[in-house]
């Protein structure tokens, strides 16, 4: 990994409710509801199902919607960010942690060593960078303090609070 220590695999099958994506990403609900109809990042646990659901974010889910955070700002435009996030997709969740992502302020670079880190700036093309380690790191230990629940979790799950007591009155 470039920079940062060791990132322990996540599980799957656990997500985040809309409002505990936000705290740990540092965005407004605003964006995180935004963000996915438009489909920059959606939500990979569970995705909304009609009026009342609750999407499920996972933490990849949540790690890139940190790094989209910081990109935005730093100046990049949505239609880089886009790119970089569709690259990111692509990547399994054990290559992220060794990533770095490098920008000009215009375009948005990748970077799996020192080297090429090195390279880009000699270049003069880098002026910020972004070690998607560290931010794995940041991310769980935000998550870890925030609660978590698996897609089939309690009656009515998907629904919000007034959906679940209708689940209950009826049940």
């Amino acid at each position: 990994m470039l920079f940062g220590d060791e990132t322990a695999p996540q599980p799957e099958d656990v997500g985040y409710r809309g409002p505990t994506a936000c705290n740990a990403a540092g965005i407004s609900y605003r964006q995180l509801d935004y963000w996915a109809r438009t489909g920059l990042v959606e939500p990979s646990v569970r995705a909304a199902a009609g009026s009342g659901s609750q999407r499920l974010y996972g933490f990849r889910d949540i790690l890139v919607l940190k790094v989209v955070k910081r990109l935005l700002d730093t100046g990049i435009s949505l239609q880089q960010i886009r790119a970089a996030v569709a690259h990111l997709r692509e990547r399994g969740p054990a290559d992220l942690a060794e990533v770095t992502l490098m920008s000009d302020g215009v375009s948005v670079y990748e970077c799996t060593s020192p080297d090429e880190v090195v390279d880009l700036l000699q270049g003069g093309q880098g002026v910020f960078g972004i070690a998607l380690g560290r931010v794995w790191q940041e991310v769980e230990g935000t998550l870890a303090e925030l609660p978590a629940e698996r897609p089939g979790d309690g009656p009515g799950a998907g629904a919000d609070e007034l959906a679940s007591r209708r689940v209950r009155k009826t049940g």
